[in-house]
């Protein structure tokens, strides 16, 4: 039985490849939920709002695949041509044309829906969640892994960022010194961001003929999007705000995002449905305090072997040799790891 550790959507794929190939397995997640650092809000008067992953684009191919194989849609995120721009604290708030970006794309229903159809393929016992992984004992033909449960198997897949089990899981014997370096030293994606949405009734923004889209240099709110569903019948502005506004309280964030946005939009920016942020570092199966640069080490080439006498793989977005960091690495990495266990 192969035992993953994780069940974001690197460890659900690679559970579904399994299953296709009639190869036993379990998914451990320390989580109440599946779905990692894909985290969408699901209301009945908004749209599916994004606090993790949303957008991916033509080249994530690996990506396309799998949303045609599981026969889910998707759609051009709408982009304004013409955007709100704040070059600082003391500017004044300017309209300018942008030039013709590349189209990105968001999943139909929300991101969430490729993980919850990922989860139909599985049987309800193939998930362990509340499923803290604390230590792994290698013995001569199996691994065990120590939870809140204890279960053996051949095999293990380290499907969460490799900073998190670097830091937090015991193995016994002990990971080779160089692996160990590098994925302690491993930025892992999300970990800084925090993630900002306010639901409207209508899309006032449109209905007065201005953009919804604001870049900010001064923040707090640092990016902004239309956020409407795919029928564009529900509707809510989506983005990212200053990482370094983590050290206030929630109370003080939505305080600064009002002050800006309606100093933006307009008054009508204050009648929201709903207001949700998602700060990341708070997310103790996300967030491991580091001293790394972003980026570093993504896509290193010791997460692409096999340890432990090919009792170890590493699958996460930080692993992938290609887009890591994106829902793409995620599943090409994904990909490669249920491919290389399957020929074993």
């Amino acid at each position: 039985m192969i035992l993953i550790i994780g069940a974001g959507l690197s460890g659900l794929l690679i559970g579904y490849h399994l299953k296709k190939q009639d190869i036993p397995f379990k998914i451990l997640e320390a989580r109440d939920r599946v779905g990692g650092r894909i985290n969408t809000i699901y209301g009945p008067n908004y749209p599916p709002i994004e606090m993790g992953a949303t957008w991916f684009t033509h080249q994530h191919k690996q990506l396309l695949s799998l949303l045609n194989e599981l026969e889910i849609e998707y759609f051009e995120q709408f982009m304004d041509r013409t955007v709100f721009f704040q070059a600082g604290s003391t500017s004044k708030t300017q309209t300018i044309e942008i030039p013709p970006q590349a189209p990105s794309f968001r999943i139909s229903g929300g991101t969430a829906h490729l993980i919850d159809t990922l989860v139909k393929k599985l049987d309800k016992n193939d998930i362990l969640l509340n499923q803290t992984v604390k230590h792994l004992k290698f013995k001569d033909n199996s691994v065990q892994v120590i939870a809140e449960e204890v279960i053996e198997g051949t095999a293990v897949v380290l499907a969460i960022p490799p900073k998190l089990w670097a830091n937090r899981i015991t193995f016994k014997p002990e990971l080779p010194i160089n692996l160990s370096e590098i994925a302690k030293q491993t930025h892992t994606w999300m970990e800084d961001s925090i993630k900002v949405a306010l639901s409207y009734t209508t899309p006032f923004w449109q209905e007065n003929n201005k953009p919804g889209t604001l870049f900010s240099q001064s923040g707090p709110i640092t990016e902004f999007y239309d956020h409407c569903n795919h029928k564009r019948s529900k509707y809510a502005l989506c983005g990212f705000m200053n990482s370094a506004l983590k050290t206030l309280t929630a109370s003080q964030r939505k305080s600064l995002v009002i002050e800006q946005i309606t100093a933006v939009f307009g008054l009508k920016a204050k009648d929201f449905i709903t207001y949700e942020e998602c700060v990341w570092s708070n997310d103790v199966n996300t967030f491991e305090p580091s001293e790394v640069y972003p980026h570093q080490n993504n896509g290193n080439p010791i997460f692409r072997d096999a340890f432990f006498d090919g009792k170890v793989f590493i699958s996460s977005s930080e692993a992938a040799s290609e887009f890591p960091g994106y829902m793409e690495g995620a599943i090409r990495s994904a990909n490669a790891i249920a491919k290389k266990i399957k020929e074993r």
